[in-house]
């Protein structure tokens, strides 16, 4: 039999619970014996003429005398029995509990931890660039310590909006009137008129009755999955396989049941609901523009398989708003199909060139995340000048300004595209405004975005595992209204450039997106 106090213990963590171990041992005539220096010594150590007896007789599960007097184990470790479960790994964490010297090295930790990303090439170097807002794409690059002017191809701020005139004076009257920071949560002083106008604003983009503005869209996603996978009872979330990282973290943490379908797969989405109970609650969770793919969803097809089993549908439009459909409410707009949609998110971080992310939807579901999910009621709210530049980009982009943006953008996006194939660089095949170059290795990709910084002026960030999956190292090129011909012209030129000089094939077949 083994012991049923050892066997209580997880023997790996031994010497973190020895306040545990004493308050247990109390208990055993055996392992008081043990630990009897330790032990009040107003409580009697039990004792017996015939120790062999006595403990048999009060203990099944150990037979041998037990004979430790401290927990100075280095003499008489070796007296505790053979016999005795876990013998071997309990004196072992004994041992290593008692050396006087013995720590836990967290540097050596760390560094180890370190040197592992070094050696596969995932370990992230940040560019110290400071774009030029007067001169948008350029910025000035100091990675080698000189100042050194670049073309910027990698940017977020797809329509430059972070240098338009209105924004920016949007931003510097906001400070003027109101100051830099917004001095709370939105429940303890942090709630302004501005919040609340801009979540009026967003609402009505997305033809939602609520909205609610969080401190960034990972933190919207994160809390809105986190918090229905916690509050709704029964419910199992299902999460595309491409999913962002803000998604599959709120969805871990809610502890509730999940399951993946494969990428843009409705089919395989419905064969997975299918098995599931048909009343309990289900969410079903994806993206439509795939930032590192460019792909974009099936967003009719999933929402009729939501529709079929009664799914509530989350709908992450991050890389989609301000860049598609009318109003640049995304592709739900685009494609007719926002009214169908329970939960959008989406972010004023990228198109609308600000930061911050938010939630559309019914008032009630809208409602319960603001009262329930700690991600929002937690956090500093976003300050004055932030909010009143997200609310002009956003009021422009619905504007004729926005469509004709919008119009430009398009029209550059595809001219790069077409330029980089027509060179025979192995362009990922997608549909939307990003332009995925494969490479395939991470050493070689973070090599050629090296070389087109150092030989070129030219920016296009190395994206590696874990933002792709190893063997998908791409370079990710987002052309923006305000590249020129002459722009594209120098990027292609540079890529063809240090393709050839890293010994790469050209005349590549284009690469289907995964």
């Amino acid at each position: 039999m083994s012991c049923p106090f050892l066997s209580a213990l997880n023997v790996s963590t031994i010497p973190k619970q020895m306040g545990r171990i004493l308050s247990m041992a109390k208990r055993c005539p055996v392992a008081r014996n043990m630990f009897s220096t330790s032990i009040s010594s107003e409580e009697k150590v039990v004792t017996c003429s015939d120790p062999k007896q006595c403990i048999s007789k009060d203990c099944p599960y150990v037979e041998a005398k037990i004979d430790m007097k401290t927990l100075k184990l280095k003499k008489d470790i070796q007296q505790v029995p053979k016999n005795c479960a876990h013998h071997e790994k309990f004196v072992q964490s004994l041992k290593t509990l008692n050396e006087s010297n013995a720590s836990f090295d967290y540097q050596k930790h760390f560094n180890n931890l370190i040197e592992a990303k070094k050696q596969d090439s995932t370990y992230r170097v940040f560019r110290k660039v400071l774009r030029d807002a007067g001169q948008f794409p350029y910025a000035n690059e100091y990675s080698s310590g000189e100042q050194k002017r670049v073309t910027v191809w990698c940017s977020n701020d797809y329509l430059g909006m972070s240098w338009h005139p209105q924004v920016q004076e949007a931003a510097v009257t906001a400070i003027n009137k109101y100051g830099v920071g917004s001095g709370g949560t939105r429940n303890i002083s942090g709630n302004t008129m501005l919040h609340e106008e801009l979540e009026r604003e967003l609402a009505d983009l997305h033809n939602k009755e609520s909205a609610l503005v969080f401190t960034s869209c990972y933190v919207a996603n994160e809390a809105t999955l986190h918090t229905l996978g916690v509050r709704l009872p029964n419910v199992t979330l299902y999460s595309d396989a491409g999913n962002h990282a803000s998604m599959i973290h709120g969805i871990r943490t809610s502890r509730a049941p999940k399951k993946i379908f494969r990428h843009n797969d409705p089919d395989h989405l419905r064969e997975l609901l299918k098995k599931g109970e048909r009343e309990a609650p289900k969410v079903v969770a994806f993206e439509t523009v795939h930032s590192m793919s460019g792909n974009i969803c099936p967003l009719g097809e999933f929402l009729d398989v939501c529709k079929e089993f009664n799914a509530l549908s989350f709908v992450d439009e991050v890389h989609a708003v301000g860049l598609y459909g009318e109003e640049g409410a995304g592709v739900a707009q685009e494609r007719g199909l926002m009214h169908r949609i329970d939960a959008i998110t989406g972010t004023l971080g990228k198109a609308y060139a600000s930061i911050g992310g938010y939630l559309a939807g019914d008032k009630a579901l809208v409602d319960m995340i603001r009262s329930y999910a700690s991600g929002f009621i937690f956090t500093t709210s976003l300050p004055p000048p932030v909010l009143a530049s997200a609310l002009a980009s956003v009021r422009l982009l619905r504007s004729a300004t926005g469509k004709e943006l919008r119009d430009k953008h398009q029209k550059r996006v595809t001219a790069v595209r077409n330029e980089l194939v027509a060179a025979g660089l192995p362009v990922i095949d997608c549909p939307s405004h990003i332009i995925p170059v494969h490479v395939g290795d991470a050493t070689l990709c973070t090599k050629l975005s090296h070389d087109l910084l150092s030989q070129h002026q030219i920016y296009v960030q190395a994206i590696n595992y874990p933002t792709v999956a190893k063997g998908e190292e791409r370079l990710r090129i987002a052309p923006t209204p305000h590249h020129t011909d002459e722009h594209t012209a120098q990027l292609v030129e540079a890529l063809t450039q240090v393709w050839k000089s890293n010994d790469l094939d050209m005349n590549t077949v284009n690469v289907v997106a995964a």
